[in-house]
């Protein structure tokens, strides 16, 4: 009684939390085939990688396909034929044939380059299945230039079929550069406020000398105190923008500065947030702060308050001055209010005088 025979058959489904690039790579290295071919096997339609196989020789085709990551699955096949594919231990008849072929043809024996199979003068190794000619070409190209193979973590177990563990990208340095005049890169807190305290310092004697200008002409000054103040708002924005790179934000939501109620919090945000650790989509991280920028962000944080102190300390001192000098004033009053004469004793002085006038008066 004859047994089951089954057929391999793929339609682009992959394993889970299988890429479809390491699946291809995978594919091409356990068939040994090129990528255009294994391209072929991922549009979609039903195909059939291998024919007449036995329960066992199928479970086995799958194992190898599933750790690869392609998802194939076994079905009955009512007819015998050839593979699609070849693999390594089932050539198809075509390739027999050839190999057959190249024997009876020639009696003469080599040795593969590779894998160091002796045989009789063929095209291909029947062993390792390598293009004897291709194999030895591609040697002398790497030979003429070497190039260093990138670094790749053993997989766990040896399985040839695991994703590769080379690293993916360019290596990114440990910190990145900074450059108070553009948009890219990324600041932290702290440089962020000493940043903003040395253009506001450096903005000071400017302005001083707009002001001066315009004194002098009004066209001139006017026209400079624009240009100043366009350059102002500019290096405000570029360093505005590293700082939301810092945090891991887009530089267009310094836009929302302009939104009213929105623009009066949004600043106390990029005070507060701190940045990402690590490397980011804009770039590794800032380097550390130097003393310069702490004492510049130190200061920035000082001067609000030194305003506030004196806006409380102005005005008590002036109430206070306005007390002593009203408390001077009546201390300098009291003496000379009490050395003049009161209105008794002025009215009694009054009426002395007119007495003493009456009895001179009755005496003559």
């Amino acid at each position: 009684m004859d047994q089951t025979r089954f057929k391999i058959v793929f339609d682009g489904a992959l394993m889970p939390q299988t890429p479809l690039d390491t699946a291809k790579e995978n594919l091409a290295r356990l068939f040994k085939s090129d990528a255009s071919k294994i391209d072929a096997l991922f549009s979609g339609q039903p195909v059939v990688l291998k024919r007449d196989l036995s329960g066992d020789e199928a479970d086995k085709y799958l194992r190898a396909l599933h750790g690869a990551g392609a998802n194939a699955r076994k079905e009955a096949d009512v007819s015998a034929g050839l593979s699609l594919l070849e693999t390594e231990d089932h050539p198809s008849e075509a390739t027999l044939a050839a190999r057959a072929a190249g024997e009876a043809a020639s009696n003469e024996r080599m040795t593969c380059p590779k894998c160091g199979h002796e045989q009789a003068s063929s095209i291909e190794c029947s062993a390792c299945g390598i293009v004897i000619e291709k194999y030895l070409a591609r040697q002398a190209e790497l030979a003429a230039n070497p190039q260093p193979a990138p670094a790749v973590a053993a997989a766990p177990g040896g399985s040839p079929y695991a994703p590769p563990q080379a690293q993916v990208g360019e290596q990114l340095p440990e910190f990145g550069e900074l450059n108070v005049f553009t948009t890219e890169g990324r600041i932290g807190r702290v440089r962020y406020l000493g940043w903003s305290m040395a253009i506001m310092l450096i903005s000071m004697p400017l302005f001083l000398i707009v002001a001066g200008l315009y004194a002098v002409s009004s066209t001139l000054g006017i026209l400079l105190g624009v240009v100043a103040l366009i350059g102002f708002l500019i290096v405000s924005v570029m360093i505005g923008a590293q700082r939301l790179h810092d945090i891991g934000w887009s530089a267009w939501l310094l836009l929302l500065n302009l939104v009213p109620f929105i623009g009066s919090v949004f600043p106390l945000l990029m005070l507060l947030i701190p940045g990402t650790a690590g490397a980011n989509r804009y770039g590794p991280p800032p380097p550390p702060n130097s003393r310069g920028v702490a004492v510049l962000a130190w200061t920035t944080l000082v001067v609000p308050i030194i305003g506030i102190l004196a806006a409380i300390a102005i005005p008590a001192y002036q109430g206070y001055v306005e007390r002593a000098q009203s408390a001077q004033y009546q201390q300098d009053a009291a003496p000379a209010a009490s050395a003049a004469p009161s209105e008794e004793q002025f009215n009694s002085g009054d009426t002395e005088g007119a007495d003493s006038d009456d009895g001179d008066s009755s005496d003559q």
